[in-house]
């Protein structure tokens, strides 16, 4: 599956599409390719919320993410066998909440949830990442339709969220890892952020030696550089 970092510049992306309404049965959803890698990502809405929100006014969005087992070169059994998702899992979706609720006013929810569905196809470096992009693609439109629909009054997102992978490898800061350069990068980051450049999270891992300061802003600064990318890819999906 990867290879292309062979011939891809260190501060280009990979090859990015995003295919709206790929799931019809959801409020929304969204097909987002990045590379290799293709994640599923649904929105489903529902006129409920956990039972700490109730009586408050406010919503909730959450996600959850899973891997097909043949989505890698080498079969993942299914996490339902072991009666509970893996500590990855819950660490990732978790992440996809987080992301999704920094950019969505929830008072404008009224107490309804939107669960967000990010299922993993293909998986080739960046899995996380790409459940970002493009969960807010599924939620953006899941939101537009409740907001048509007479269910909510005003939309409740405020800006774009995205999020990218950067590292080090071979000494040489590199964007949007795929899974041969994850697997050989010295130094590993998640960046998620806003469409008005705002950070939601920084990930970053020294795999071996650690690493400069200088090194981290060269880093930060290749993700900006991506996530304005990945941001225009939403917004041209969107037609917004």
């Amino acid at each position: 599956m990867a290879g292309e970092a062979v011939t891809r510049a260190p501060d280009e992306l990979r090859p990015v599409e995003i295919t709206r309404g790929f799931q019809e049965t959801a409020e929304g959803s969204a097909l987002i390719r990045i590379g290799s890698t293709r994640v599923l990502c649904a929105a489903s809405f529902e006129e409920t919320v956990p039972r700490f929100l109730r009586g408050t006014g406010g919503g909730w969005v959450t996600a959850e993410y899973s891997m097909l087992p043949r989505a890698t070169v080498v079969r993942t059994p299914r996490e339902v066998k072991s009666g509970r998702p893996s500590g990855r899992t819950q660490e990732i979706q978790r992440l996809i909440g987080r992301s999704l609720r920094a950019v969505t006013d929830l008072s404008a929810l009224g107490e309804n949830t939107i669960t967000i569905d990010a299922d993993v196809l293909l998986a080739d470096g960046g899995t996380r990442c790409a459940s970002i992009t493009g969960c807010f693609v599924a939620l953006y439109d899941a939101c537009r339709a409740m907001l048509e629909a007479g269910k909510i009054e005003r939309m409740p997102i405020r800006e774009e969220v995205a999020a990218i992978s950067v590292g080090i490898v071979d000494g040489v800061p590199r964007i949007d890892l795929d899974y041969e350069l994850d697997v050989a990068a010295s130094v590993d980051m998640n960046v998620v952020m806003t469409g008005s450049g705002r950070f939601v999270e920084v990930q970053g891992t020294a795999e071996g030696d650690p690493f400069e300061k200088s090194e981290l802003d060269r880093l930060l600064e290749l993700a900006e550089a991506g996530i304005k990318e990945l941001i225009q890819a939403q917004r041209d999906a969107l037609g917004i």
